[in-house]
């Protein structure tokens, strides 16, 4: 078993190279060794697999048939051999991962702390940003954004509970201004509003009536793309501002927001670590992803 073992591997190295020499700096042996290797294959299946010149080689029709079935065999007989390699190994290396502004339990640095803890040997680089963009292309290992907005060919892994976003304005503005009843009534107020960037709209602001789901587009009297910088400015009685409810919920536990028209605002999935579909993680990446989901099972 071993010897056909080592006989394919130097076959797959030879169709590859198309050449004795190029295969055997590859493997770390002699020209002479991958002939001989190649040779006892070749008896032990009964037919030639190359064609040799004294300026090239070339598979035979046998050849190419036994290329293309086994050489996925062979790939994944390497990863296997790999993974178990990385199980006695520690995780290492930098970890780049984008996460929304608004993933408050992730930001919040507890699981990141524990998982810095069972990791050591690896370091985090975080960019907190609302932009959607290509992780691969921008050289991220990983994402953290709410499900719905997750493109279909990644993997993702739940790292929140269900979400739920709710306007929410200061004791004080409502003291002046009576609280609105429903989100259309939201236009006769002063709002604090949400966009990504300068030259985009402001978030519309969603809501559900009778399951039904809809949105309404306010006219901000504040916007920006900070909401630490909305919930001050909440806060402090500029206006009615909306987010996630569990980034409210200090400010509301101490008296400084309201929460409202909750009535209308419906739970939906919640934020998810997301990271591309390899044959192989990388085993800095493969040890969050665990972490990850062992904390969620805690």
């Amino acid at each position: 078993m071993a010897d056909d073992l080592e006989g394919i591997s130097v076959f797959l190295a030879v169709a590859e190279a198309r050449n004795f020499r190029l295969a055997g700096e590859r493997l770390g042996v002699t020209r002479s060794a991958v002939s001989q290797a190649l040779q006892r294959l070749e008896d032990r299946l009964g037919a030639p697999l190359v064609q040799r010149t004294t300026r090239s080689v070339s598979l035979t029709e046998a050849g190419e048939v036994f290329l293309e079935a086994v050489r996925p065999s062979m790939r994944q007989v390497r990863d296997a051999m790999q993974t178990v390699r990385d199980m006695q190994a520690r995780p290492s290396g930098l970890l780049r991962i984008t996460v929304s502004s608004i993933a408050e339990r992730f930001l919040s640095g507890t699981l990141l702390t524990g998982f810095l803890q069972a990791c050591p040997g690896i370091k985090l680089d975080i960019t907190i940003t609302d932009d959607e963009f290509d992780i691969v292309e921008a050289g991220f290992d990983a994402g953290v954004r709410l499900g719905e907005v997750i493109e279909q060919d990644m993997i993702a892994v739940p790292v929140s509970a269900p979400q739920r976003q709710c306007s929410a304005a200061s004791p004080g503005y409502l003291q002046r201004h009576a609280p609105p009843r429903h989100p259309r009534d939201l236009q006769n107020h002063a709002c604090i509003g949400w966009r990504p960037r300068p030259d985009t709209a402001p978030y519309r602001w969603e809501f559900r009536e009778n399951g039904r789901d809809f949105d309404v587009a306010v006219d901000p009297m504040i916007t920006t793309n900070d909401m630490g910088m909305m919930i001050r400015m909440a806060c402090a009685g500029a206006g009615i501002t909306f987010g996630m409810v569990e980034t409210f919920e200090p400010y509301v536990d101490r008296g400084e927001l309201v929460p409202l028209l909750e009535e209308f605002c419906p739970s939906f999935p919640g934020f998810y670590l997301y990271y591309p579909k390899r044959q192989r993680q990388p085993l800095k990446l493969r040890a969050l992803v665990d972490y990850v989901r062992r904390s969620a099972g805690r």
